[in-house]
């Protein structure tokens, strides 16, 4: 299963039902429908409709894209998460960096690694992330379609400075955010590319299987859980039973019937009322029992002689 979480969509977009067609046929599964939004939240944010004619071998997610300037807003995080399948956060300065990896509420975290960042990545900064099961992304699509090779420079140094700060691309998964089709990679590009920027192959695989798919899980954990803990299965209604059928009733009381038939109480043999009791056989005697009735036989002759 290969995932792509990041695909920018919209749903006045001709190029959006191509781009996902393309990826059905690159071995795609799961692909999550971005939307992006810059700045204050807006009071009524819904999800987009995602497209009815899209390949059926595709699982849709909605995502949504909040760009953080400001350490003091985004308070409506909460309300997001049961919105959207998934909340990515892109910080463009360091102090927002450390507030999402350490306080907000998010799925994933989505650095924009095609430009010059103002801040280094720091291991106990990524750690603390890692540790609240949030993951990193890098993009891939700005940095092969970006104009100049300033682009693609400042992709493979920022990746490589990730990898790096992660001791080793722990939590790192790796998206597309392509706009057009032609900017789409098949899954073992993307895994040749990662190799390019220092991961491993088989870390590179997991960048876009494996930690995806916890991506995928978690944020639906925190949807359908409280605070990812505690689950409701079962909420103790009554089941319905089937009164419309009576034969099977019929047989489930004949079931029962054996069952009770077949206890170890039901095995025992039970006297008639008429009946008398039954005796109960002699028990043998014991040993000095024997004895002691020897002994009054020896002494029973000997006291009628002296007698």
């Amino acid at each position: 299963m290969f995932f792509d979480l990041n695909v920018p969509y919209s749903q006045d977009d001709p190029e959006a039902l191509n781009t996902l067609n393309f990826l059905a046929e690159l071995g795609y599964t799961t692909v999550a429908l971005s939307q992006t939004v810059t700045g204050k939240l807006p009071t009524s944010l819904t999800p987009p409709t995602l497209p009815s004619n899209a390949p059926k071998s595709l699982q849709l997610l909605t995502r949504l894209n909040l760009t953080l300037s400001d350490t003091a807003q985004n308070q409506r995080l909460n309300s997001l998460t049961q919105a959207y399948d998934i909340v990515a956060l892109r910080p463009t300065n360091e102090k927002t960096l450390l507030n999402a990896c350490t306080t907000l509420e998010c799925d994933m975290i989505s650095l924009d690694l095609s430009v010059r960042l103002p801040f280094h990545f720091k291991f106990k900064m990524l750690s603390a992330a890692l540790s609240r099961g949030i993951r990193l992304e890098i993009c891939y699509g700005p940095g092969v379609t970006g104009t100049g090779l300033d682009a693609r420079r400042n992709l493979i140094g920022n990746a490589m400075s990730l990898i790096r700060a992660t001791r080793g691309g722990r939590g790192i998964i790796v998206s597309s955010e392509a706009r057009r089709a032609l900017s789409l990679r098949a899954p073992w590009d993307v895994i040749n590319l990662t190799c390019v920027w220092g991961l491993s192959q088989e870390r590179g695989k997991e960048a876009i299987c494996e930690e995806a798919r916890k991506v995928t899980a978690l944020a639906k954990l925190k949807r359908t859980s409280w605070r990812g803990i505690v689950d409701i299965v079962h909420g103790g209604e009554k089941v319905a039973t089937d009164n419309a059928n009576p034969k099977s009733k019929g047989e489930k009381k004949t079931f029962a019937s054996k069952e009770s038939d077949s206890t170890p109480d039901s095995l025992k043999r039970k006297a008639s009322l008429g009946s008398e009791a039954a005796v109960e056989p002699e028990k043998p005697l014991s040993k000095r029992e024997m004895k002691r009735r020897a002994k009054k036989a020896r002494l029973e002759p000997q006291a009628a002689d002296a007698s």
